[in-house]
C-alpha cells in the first residue's frame, strides 16, 4: 500500500477482468486531428504490460480532451494503434463504451488481452457540466449508467490516472464504491514523488513558479510557504509580474493592460499579503525583457515602466535564481519564466531549466507548458521526475482533499 491505497502488490489480478482508468489525453492538432506529445501514453505502458503479463483481462477506460472542450472529444482509435505499437501486443479498440457491443467484447476477453473502449467524454456523465452542475456524491455516481453497465462485468477497478486525481467523475470515483479497487504503477509513483516534495523534501526546497495560470501558482505558493514545504519561492512569467506590481513597480501600459484584460489584477492584493507575510521567502524578478522588432531588450526593475509587453525575465534575475538553484536540495518547477515558444523570449526559461536539470538537486516538473518547455530545450531526460499531472499536481501540493485519493483510501479501509 501507499498512503493507505492498495497497489498492484496487494491485488491478485490473474484471470480477472480489470477496469483500468488511464490518462492518455494528448495534445491534438485541431485541423489535422494528429496527436502531438505522447508522454502520457508512454507513461501508462508499465501498468498495462504488468497486468497483461499477469494474465488479467484488461478493459481500458480513457478520455481525450478537457471535459469542457467538447469540440475536441475525438475518438481513441488512434490511441489504440499507438498503444499496440508501444506495447508490442494487440490493443483491441471498439467505438463503444457501455452499449451491447462493448459489453459483449468485455465478456469475450481472454487472459492477457487488452480492450480499449471509446472516449468516455462522449458520455454526459464524464463532462464538466455534469460534474459541476449535477454534483453527485461518489455513492450516487455508482448509480450512473457508466458504472451500472460496466461494473457487473468486472472483478477489479484500478486507477492509473493521477493527472485526473482532482476530478469527481463516475469513471474515477464511482467504480471504487462497488468494486475492489486500487491504483496502478504510474499513480503509485506520482503519489510517492509528490508526497516526498510536499512532506519530506531535501533542503533547501525551491519552488519556481511562473506561467499564465496565476490561480494555480498562488494556491500552491501560499500553501507550501505556510506548511514549510518550500524554503523559497522564485517567480517568473505573469506570476513574477504580479509580484512586481504588488511591490509598487509600474510595468508599463502594454503589460498592465494585458493583465487587466485577463482579470489578473485581482491577485495583486493577494501578492501584497504574501510578500508581507513571508519576507525573504518570495523572490520576484530583478529585471525583465521586452522585444523591439526582432531584438530583445532587457531593463532593470528600477528603470520600469517598460515600453512594450514584458515577455521574459532578464539576465540579472537568471543569475540570482541560478545561484539559489545550485544550493538547492529539491527543485519543483511549474510554469515557464516567459514566452518560451519564441527565441527572443526563451532565454529565462531555457537557462533556468538547464541549470535545474544539471544541478545535484532532486528536480520535479509538472504541467503541460512546463513539460513542453523541458522537451523543447532538450532537458527532459535530465530532470529527476516529470509528473503527468497539471491541475491535480497543483491541488495535491496545495493540500486539497482530492476526490480520487479519497475514494481509493475509503475502499482500502
Amino acid at each position: 500500500m501507499i498512503a493507505r491505497i492498495k497497489t498492484l502488490d496487494d491485488i491478485d489480478v490473474s484471470g480477472k477482468v480489470v477496469l483500468l482508468r488511464i490518462d492518455i489525453n494528448c495534445p491534438v492538432d485541431i485541423k489535422t486531428k494528429k496527436m502531438g506529445d505522447d508522454t502520457r501514453i508512454r507513461r501508462s505502458l508499465p501498468t498495462i504490460k504488468e497486468l497483461s503479463d499477469k494474465k488479467a483481462r484488461i478493459v481500458l477506460l480513457a478520455h481525450q480532451a478537457d471535459p469542457m472542450d467538447y469540440q475536441n472529444f475525438t475518438s481513441l482509435e488512434e490511441h489504440g494503434k499507438i498503444l499496440t505499437e508501444f506495447l508490442g501486443r494487440e490493443v483491441k479498440f471498439i467505438d463503444d463504451v457501455v452499449g451491447p457491443t462493448a459489453r459483449e467484447s468485455i465478456r469475450n476477453l481472454q487472459n492477457g488481452e487488452i480492450l480499449l473502449l471509446e472516449n468516455i467524454r462522449i458520455h454526459t456523465e464524464e463532462t464538466i457540466i455534469f460534474e459541476k452542475q449535477v454534483k453527485l456524491s461518489p455513492k450516487e455516481q455508482a448509480q450512473t449508467i457508466l458504472v451500472k453497465k460496466l461494473s457487473p462485468l468486472a472483478d477489479i477497478y484500478l486507477c492509473d490516472a493521477f493527472a485526473c486525481v482532482h476530478r469527481s467523475e463516475p469513471s474515477l470515483v464511482g467504480f471504487p464504491e462497488v468494486l475492489p479497487s486500487g491504483c496502478g504503477r504510474l499513480f503509485e509513483e506520482e503519489l510517492k514523488v509528490l508526497t516526498r516534495v510536499k512532506e519530506n523534501p531535501e533542503r533547501p526546497c525551491l519552488f519556481l513558479l511562473g506561467g499564465a495560470k496565476i490561480l494555480d501558482a498562488f494556491k500552491m505558493m501560499e500553501k507550501v510557504l505556510e506548511n514549510g514545504s518550500a524554503d523559497s519561492v522564485l517567480t517568473g512569467g505573469l506570476v513574477g509580474e504580479i509580484m512586481l506590481l504588488a511591490s509598487g513597480y509600474n510595468l508599463g501600459k502594454t503589460t498592465e493592460d494585458f493583465i487587466k484584460e485577463k482579470h489578473l489584477n485581482e491577485f495583486i492584493p493577494v501578492a501584497e499579503k504574501l510578500l508581507k507575510k513571508y519576507p525573504g521567502k518570495l523572490t520576484y524578478p530583478e529585471d525583465v525583457a521586452i522585444v523591439k522588432g526582432n531584438r530583445r531588450v532587457e531593463m532593470d526593475k528600477s528603470s520600469l515602466p517598460a515600453d512594450g509587453l514584458i515577455v521574459d525575465i532578464g539576465a540579472k534575475t537568471v543569475e540570482k535564481y541560478n545561484g539559489l538553484i545550485l544550493k538547492a536540495g529539491t527543485i519543483f518547477m511549474n510554469g515557464p519564466a516567459g514566452i518560451y515558444e519564441e527565441d527572443t523570449s526563451a532565454y529565462g526559461t531555457r537557462t533556468l531549466w538547464e541549470n535545474a536539470a544539471d544541478s545535484k538537486a532532486f528536480s520535479v516538473i509538472g504541467g503541460g507548458d512546463t513539460i513542453a518547455a523541458a522537451k523543447k530545450f532538450g532537458v527532459d531526460k535530465r530532470i529527476s521526475y516529470i509528473c503527468t499531472a497539471g491541475g491535480g499536481l497543483v491541488r495535491f501540493l496545495s493540500g486539497e482533499r482530492l476526490p480520487v485519493i479519497q475514494a481509493l483510501k475509503k475502499k482500502a479501509s
